[in-house]
């Protein structure tokens, strides 16, 4: 993997690629970097794919974006000016977490340009309801967005992050000490730990426009068996498609795709093989059933 650099949006991102062919755009979540996807992206390189991991805004070595904006709508702004930056007219679009919200964001308002919609552990934002269980789940929402957010991350090293990673993948139990030191050192450096609670202090009880309209890409979304929002969520979100839609149930948590990359990749592969060159298909003929991994 090659770590280079692009202007999008206003900012000058940096990215992890390899491989040549169809673009496929990873993108990641909190707390994490674009390092998350280090299995992910030999494995589409050696399946004849140029794949892409940002650092999103914010996230060093990714600029820190002047005017403060973390809001949902700029955050799809990213995705699809990265790939005009990229020199591409389209791509698969890969997100996870906050990497998810933005790949839904950038579908809804330019489906001409993401071809194929993969998220990972995040159910289509549409869809879900709240309850007190799910606001005990996101609890961090709160933390993370206080005046003392930031302080809060770097505490005891960043203990708060090896929280996170525990609680959201509570059958993960020998997590490397290693797995969480990408994100740690990113939020050492000046104003990163402060960018990434703003994408939580910008958060607003109304859905953004991008998450209230229909997604008419196909999509396949990736629930893990023990994360906090559990398969069956995904289930419910059919609704919110237009095009093709498929569920694949993982072993696993929030990070599915850390936690099993022996089952995560492999699948992930499959999907792009199978989608990439597929003309997209209406709700009524081209949804499929889960797939239980």
């Amino acid at each position: 993997m090659k770590l280079e650099h692009v202007e999008a949006n206003g900012l000058r991102f940096a990215y992890l690629t390899e491989g040549t062919g169809p673009l496929v755009l990873l993108v990641h979540g909190f707390p994490d970097t674009a390092y998350t996807w280090d299995r992910v992206i030999p494995a589409l390189a050696a399946a004849g794919y140029r794949a892409v991991a940002p650092f999103t805004r914010g996230y060093f070595p990714t600029e820190i974006p002047k005017d403060g904006a973390y809001d949902t709508e700029t955050l799809g702004s990213d995705v699809l000016a990265l790939i005009d930056a990229l020199g591409e007219r389209s791509a698969v679009v890969v997100g996870h977490d906050w990497g998810a919200s933005a790949a839904y964001a950038a579908a809804a308002r330019a489906p001409e340009k993401v071809r194929m919609l993969v998220t990972v552990a995040i159910p289509h934002p549409k869809s879900l309801r709240p309850t007190l269980g799910l606001a005990w789940k996101v609890r961090h929402f709160i933390t993370l967005r206080g005046k003392n957010a930031a302080a809060k991350l770097r505490a005891n090293d960043f203990a708060y992050v090896d929280e996170l990673v525990r609680r959201w993948s509570p059958a993960w139990k020998d997590i490397p000490a290693s797995e969480t030191a990408h994100a740690k050192e990113a939020f050492r450096q000046p104003g990163c730990a402060e960018a990434a609670c703003a994408y939580y202090a910008q958060i607003t009880p109304r859905l953004p426009p991008s998450h209230r309209k229909q997604i008419k890409v196909p999509t396949v979304s990736f629930a893990g068996e023990h994360d906090m929002i559990v398969p069956r969520a995904y289930e419910k979100a059919r609704h919110c498609y237009d095009a093709s839609y498929e569920v694949v149930i993982m072993p696993g948590g929030h990070f599915m795709h850390r936690e099993h990359p022996e089952h995560f990749v492999p699948e992930l592969v499959r999907v792009v093989r199978e989608h990439h060159e597929r003309p997209a298909k209406s709700a009524a003929t081209g949804s499929t059933a889960p797939r239980q991994s």
